[in-house]
């Protein structure tokens, strides 16, 4: 259940983060979505016959917690002449999981030399904890982030949701996140460990990302060394992970979940190529490693069929509306939900009926929208600045520069507001629509502006 003061909390309220989070040490739950579900059906096929016919379960679930999953409805049909087509809308709830020596009963054994050693495990903290929905009938795919301190009610206790795996297992977790979610039933998991992270990005060949800054952490205790120079680069396994687990960023948490978008959209891309049929054998080894999930396998197939013929513009990647908490009511660090806000993305992306949507075009007045330049031009940006005034656009501010010139430019809309995002791609006449929280946290919609911008209106300049 939520906690009753939810109507008395502020719809859509980002203010500037005033202090740093502890960052978890894990992300990429992701990747097996770019690498997996991202392939073509002729991948689909090896993998039916690579995983044979039972769900990949590394733990068992009694009927009480196989019951919180809504599997009375199949998500899959197929007959002896096609692959499985996904038939339904579907709910999977992803979660990536870090146990380290100091997690588990035999601590005095594995931990030696001052080494808090990662273990191959699925019983420890959820660090990264993504809501996504598969529907074929709008043929769109939803990604919600949820940070893992996200304040809410887990088994009863009111606590970092986070804490739910370690507490329950994919079944508690499952619980917490449709209560936090206003009742979205969840119809499967799948859990993925740290140990299988690294592994896998290095089956699929490495991943090429832009590094927005550089970054530099050493921690002998976990043998953790980051060092990595900003720019567009190939990073392989350890560097995705050194990427990945970056503690310092000014929004924490935050900051860790724009990042896994960000790489969630660069593997994703790479991962259509069809190189990576080649390599799926060894997908295939650190899948059944380490990875636990109730989906069958013929469910996965439908999803690997289903991912493969979806566009880059219908995968809407999201993150949970909230509020960085203060110290002085709070006693850890939590991200706060925004409950209305909740209610309106529960609606309008993962199919919930509610009193609220944010699906209607908000008026230009209110809308708060930031711009991040990439072509290093004052009069370009006070040009877009001034165009954006006389429509009646008249919260705009400038926000940091992009590390990388854009060619195109991109709409962000940062809290879902796709409607909003699409009016003003239109009165730009320029760039494309991206529905993500990699913009400013404190927009509504986040134009990065591009090379296009410059080529459209070069003479107006």
């Amino acid at each position: 259940m939520r906690p009753p003061s939810r109507n008395q909390r502020p719809t859509y309220a980002y203010p500037a983060p005033k202090k740093k989070f502890r960052l978890p040490r894990w992300v990429g739950i992701s990747v097996l979505l770019g690498g997996v579900t991202s392939v073509s059906m002729a991948a689909g096929a090896l993998l039916a016959v690579s995983l044979g016919t039972t769900p990949l379960q590394h733990s068992e679930l009694s009927a009480e917690e196989a019951a919180v999953f809504t599997q009375d409805e199949p998500i899959a049909t197929a007959n002896s002449l096609q692959l499985p087509n996904l038939t339904r809308p579907v709910n999977i709830l992803l979660l990536g999981i870090k146990v380290t020596s100091s997690d588990i009963d035999d601590y005095d054994a594995l931990y030696e030399d001052g080494y808090d050693a990662l273990v191959n495990s699925f019983d420890g903290l959820s660090d990264t904890m993504l809501l996504l929905r598969f529907d074929p009938r709008e043929e769109k795919v939803s990604v919600l982030s949820i940070p893992r301190d996200t304040r809410t009610n887990v088994d009863g206790l009111v606590t970092k949701i986070n804490e739910a795996n370690r507490q329950g297992g994919p079944a508690v977790s499952a619980q917490a996140v449709s209560e936090l979610m206003g009742g979205v039933p969840i119809d499967r998991y799948m859990r993925i460990n740290v140990q299988g992270v690294e592994k896998l990005i290095d089956a699929l060949g490495g991943v090429e990302v832009n590094v927005p800054q550089d970054m530099k952490y050493q921690d002998d205790s976990q043998h953790l060394y980051i060092n990595l120079k900003a720019g567009e680069q190939r990073l392989d396994g350890d560097k995705a992970l050194q990427f990945l687990r970056f503690r310092y960023d000014d929004n924490g948490d935050i900051g860790r979940v724009q990042r896994q978008q960000m790489f969630m959209r660069s593997l994703a891309n790479q991962a259509l190529n069809p190189t990576t049929i080649a390599r799926l054998p060894k997908i295939l080894n650190v899948i059944k490693s380490h990875v636990d999930t109730n989906l069958s396998v013929e469910e996965l197939v439908a999803l690997v069929g289903y991912g493969s013929q979806t566009e880059r513009s219908d995968v809407q990647m999201l993150m949970l509306p909230g509020d960085f908490s203060n110290y002085d009511d709070y006693d850890l660090s939590y991200w706060i939900p925004d409950y209305s806000g909740i209610d309106a993305m529960a609606e309008d992306y993962f199919g919930l009926s509610s009193a609220y949507s944010i699906s209607q075009e908000t008026d230009p007045s209110y809308l708060r929208v930031a711009i991040q330049d990439s072509t290093y031009d004052d009069v370009a940006v006070q040009s877009l600045v001034n165009s954006l005034y006389d429509t009646g656009y008249f919260n705009v501010f400038i926000d940091r520069s992009l590390n990388d010139p854009l060619a195109q430019t991109r709409i962000v809309a940062q809290r879902g507001d796709l409607n909003s995002a699409e009016s003003i791609q239109q009165f730009l006449g320029v760039g494309e629509v991206r529905v993500e929280s990699t913009g400013s946290l404190e927009s509504d919609i986040t134009i990065q502006l591009g090379e296009d911008w410059l080529n459209e209106h070069g003479a107006e300049l």
